[in-house]
């Protein structure tokens, strides 16, 4: 029996499925961080891959000398270095017999894009914008961009409340969404509690990222003013990468993943694609919903040379695994 490995890597989790060439998904498996430039790598070794792999395996009744063809959608693997060492740390695995290693803005592209052509934004914890031309170039933002994720969105929260304190900018109502969330009684008590020596660990800021959009959502407009640049610096990078990639003089499709654009508010989107569109007209917007994993998947696939038609995508999303299970 011949199998396909699809493994998406990032900084909160690492997700491994394994899927039958008609596309029914036979084992999932998850694990923790990935993403080189967040883990000790000495060793020669990317634990979490290994361990979600082999869960996947065994929930699939296979070894993984079974595995015909992987794919490797990794956050980290950012320089030429970075994708050799993941591809030659998973050959040493035995990870299949053809392995690809992308970084982790592509496998979203291949998931959303009809022909896998376009600019991808990623906006989770982190972000990454990924692009494939017409030509088969490929680009990706990497360490070109600032982190610009859930993460720095709750820092510019943050940051936010503590110049509104001071007086030096506007009052907002993230204030008391902020102190709420950390269960504060005033936004002195806040700063101290993260900034104190031998402080206890608070919950991380990314969270902050959904109390900034609901904000934003309900007209507060220090929230507003901060997620509308955001939105437009992302859109900024995806003008980059489609110049990198042959496509800034031509309608292309943007397809937009991960969490936090599933918000319901769509301040942020429409930010990003007003951007985008000021200077490429027509530009076709999607919002992937399927997981970046399935991306990968989709490029062992193609790795192995196997149409991925009607029924082969019927059967993976059939087969797939709950939302649930992908939460972080």
């Amino acid at each position: 029996m011949t199998y396909l490995l699809g493994v998406d890597g990032g900084t909160t989790k690492t997700v491994a499925i394994i899927a039958r060439p008609d596309g029914t998904i036979v084992g999932v498996g998850r694990a923790g961080c990935s993403n080189l430039y967040a883990i000790d790598t000495h060793d020669g070794t990317i634990d979490a891959v290994e361990q979600a792999v082999h869960t996947a395996c065994t929930a699939a009744a296979m070894q993984p000398q079974a595995i015909d063809a992987s794919a490797f959608n990794m956050a980290g693997a950012d320089w030429p270095e970075d994708i050799e060492f993941i591809a030659d740390t998973m050959c040493r695995y035995g990870f299949g017999q053809t392995i690809t290693v992308v970084n982790d803005a592509m496998g979203p592209l291949r998931a959303g894009s009809p022909d896998g052509m376009g600019v991808t934004v990623v906006c989770g914890t982190g972000v990454a914008v990924g692009a494939r031309g017409p030509d088969g170039r490929t680009w990706h933002s990497g360490f070109w961009q600032l982190a610009q994720g859930a993460g720095e969105l709750g820092q510019k929260t943050l940051h936010a409340v503590y110049l509104a304190e001071m007086g030096i900018q506007p009052p907002t109502t993230l204030t008391a969404r902020v102190l709420e969330f950390y269960n504060q009684q005033s936004v002195e008590t806040l700063l101290h509690q993260r900034t104190r020596r031998n402080r206890m660990p608070l919950p991380d800021t990314r969270h902050l990222a959904r109390l900034l959009l609901d904000e934003a959502g309900k007209g507060d407009g220090v929230a507003r003013q901060i997620v509308q640049t955001h939105g437009a610096t992302l859109g900024d990078y995806v003008l980059v990468a489609a110049r990198q990639v042959g496509l800034a003089d031509r309608p292309f499709t943007l397809v937009l993943a991960g969490g936090v654009f599933r918000h319901p508010e769509r301040l942020l989107i429409d930010s990003l694609l007003a951007r985008v569109s000021s200077a490429v007209p027509a530009v076709h917007m999607m919002q992937n919903q399927l997981e970046p994993v399935v991306g990968a998947l989709l490029l062992a696939f193609d790795a192995a040379g196997i149409l991925v038609d009607e029924n082969v995508q019927t059967r993976l999303l059939i087969t797939l695994p709950p939302p649930p299970f992908f939460m972080t």
